[in-house]
């Protein structure tokens, strides 16, 4: 197994001559050990069933189960691989078998919006646009040693809520409706800085820009306050461009990144399997 750091971003890295279907103990740690230190893993040519990629996403934590609706504890204890979610754009029999479709997904942590989001995301590539539907990774750490000191200083003082009206693609989920007031909206709080439980990093936790809030705020100073943090998002040199290839597979730590899909032409095929391993403990403020 070699390591090779991204060349153009502060964080992240590619394991080359590996095989995740076939890892011992000791392999695993090593990687494990090198993905809380880079954040975003990159495997290329994997060869995966769905067994196989529940597995291997298995060994980072226990997983969370895939949003399927309403559906009753037998059932889903009928189903083989119950934690797999399906990302595509695909429509088969007039349904789409996926969520998401073709549209530009924005700057956010997965499920920020809940009480405890994933710990880390994993995302494998089985059908992929010619040249289209990248996705673009940035460092929350990054982003805050990028702060002005004062406004650091400001940002470890605040929570926000993460809104749960809203997926990434910015469209309104089942069950709940547009407000004219952040302050209305559903979602949970999180720290503005958190502290990594693995690392003892400390990163910028911002989750999503729509519908945000700074607890305690007057409305006008919250957006201006999360408008200024958000101008040091992204940054030349926190960010890395990852353009899929069949047999990809992506391992990131939503505690420290993250990421955002490029739109591609809805009349191209894209297709993702996604696990993600659910957080057990509660996260301090950094």
């Amino acid at each position: 197994m070699r390591i090779v750091p991204f060349g153009s971003a502060s964080f992240g890295a590619d394991v080359r001559d590996v095989d995740i279907a076939d890892l011992d103990d000791g392999t695993f740690a090593d990687l494990h050990a090198t993905w809380l230190d880079r954040a975003v893993l990159r495997f290329r040519g994997q060869q995966l069933d769905r067994g196989t990629l529940q597995a291997f996403s298995r060994r980072f934590g226990p997983l969370e189960y895939a949003p399927f609706g309403k559906i009753t504890p037998e059932e889903l204890a009928e189903m083989p691989h119950p934690y797999i979610t399906v990302i595509s754009n695909i429509v088969e029999n007039g349904r789409p078998i996926g969520g998401l479709g073709a549209a530009e997904a924005k700057w956010h942590t997965d499920m920020s919006y809940i009480e405890r989001p994933p710990t880390a995301s994993i995302l494998y590539a089985v059908e992929v646009p010619p040249a289209e539907g990248d996705t673009h990774y940035c460092s929350m750490l990054g982003a805050l040693a990028a702060l002005p000191a004062e406004l650091a200083e400001q940002a470890r003082r605040f929570r926000v809520k993460h809104d749960a009206a809203h997926d990434s693609i910015g469209k309104l989920r089942r069950g709940h409706r547009d407000v004219d007031d952040p302050r209305d909206a559903p979602g949970a709080y999180h720290p503005l800085v958190l502290r990594h439980p693995e690392t003892g990093r400390d990163a910028l936790y911002l989750g999503r820009r729509q519908d945000a809030y700074v607890e305690g705020l007057p409305l006008e100073a919250s957006e201006a306050l999360l408008d200024e943090i958000w101008s040091y998002v992204a940054l030349p040199g926190d960010t890395w461009t990852q353009q899929w290839h069949v047999g990809d597979l992506v391992v990131w730590d939503n505690r420290s990144v993250m990421h955002r899909r490029a739109a591609f032409d809805p009349a191209t095929r894209r297709m993702m399997l996604r696990t993600q391993v659910r957080q057990t403990e509660a996260v301090a403020a950094g």
